[in-house]
């Protein structure tokens, strides 16, 4: 896969986290933030990808769109454990742009986004202290007005309800859900309701149990596969 020749400081392949340490957060959708700072103007838009070449489709769609910028300045994290990483300062002094940018993307421990912070010249140097905040405050503040999503490792538990149960049960599983950090999937109609809850892997027995509990026995519950959540949060 070839490289953009606008990145100029390498390819870098993250270490994956240990083994129950929690997964990098997403954001929820694109947005962008602009700041001034000595009548320059620096524009951080922030992207959601799902892969390397994506990331780089979209910055390249970025710089054209920003092509009459004096820099368009990237960071990238991708990957299920943020294995693959990538920055450059786009004519900007090295390391005064890109990396910083990569760090703010790294702390708030973050994967599958890109971050391209377009500046347009005011006419003041900022020297490398200045632009190394510039940059990196314009992804921050990007950030803060950003949906996180947080993703998680949850395993499924579908419950299977005769009709007549379905509305009384379908409601205490959603309220369950709600309470115990668990996602609550779409309804199937078949021979009978079908519930699936995606919980928590240490609260599978706990939400086995409550079910049991709340309708006498009558439900079937069957624990299915753990495999990745994207959930929502506020901020």
């Amino acid at each position: 896969m070839p490289w953009n020749p606008g990145f100029d400081d390498g390819l870098q392949a993250a270490v994956a986290s240990p083994t129950g340490m929690a997964l990098p957060s997403t954001i929820a959708a694109p947005l962008a933030h602009e700041i001034e700072i000595k009548r320059s103007r620096f524009i951080a838009r922030l992207v959601p990808v799902g892969s390397v070449a994506q990331a780089e489709a979209e910055i390249a769609a970025v710089r054209k769109a920003a092509w009459d910028a004096n820099h368009n300045c990237t960071a990238f994290i991708v990957g299920r454990q943020a294995e693959w990483q990538r920055s450059s300062d786009d004519g900007e002094p090295s390391g005064t742009a890109g990396v910083p940018m990569l760090e703010v993307l790294r702390r708030r421990n973050l994967t599958d986004l890109i971050a391209v912070v377009t500046r347009y010249f005011g006419g003041v140097m900022l020297g490398a202290g200045g632009l190394v905040r510039a940059y990196s405050t314009a992804v921050s503040q990007a950030l803060d007005a950003a949906v996180i999503v947080r993703r998680e490792w949850l395993t499924d538990v579908t419950v299977a309800v005769p009709y007549d149960e379905a509305g009384r049960v379908e409601n205490l599983l959603r309220a369950w859900a709600s309470g115990h950090g668990a996602a609550f999937g779409e309804p199937v109609y078949a021979a009978n309701a079908q519930f699936t809850m995606a919980v928590p892997p240490h609260l599978v027995d706990q939400a086995k149990a409550d079910i049991a509990a709340a309708t006498g026995g009558r439900c079937q519950v069957e624990v299915g596969e753990q495999h990745i959540v994207d959930m929502p949060s506020s901020r």
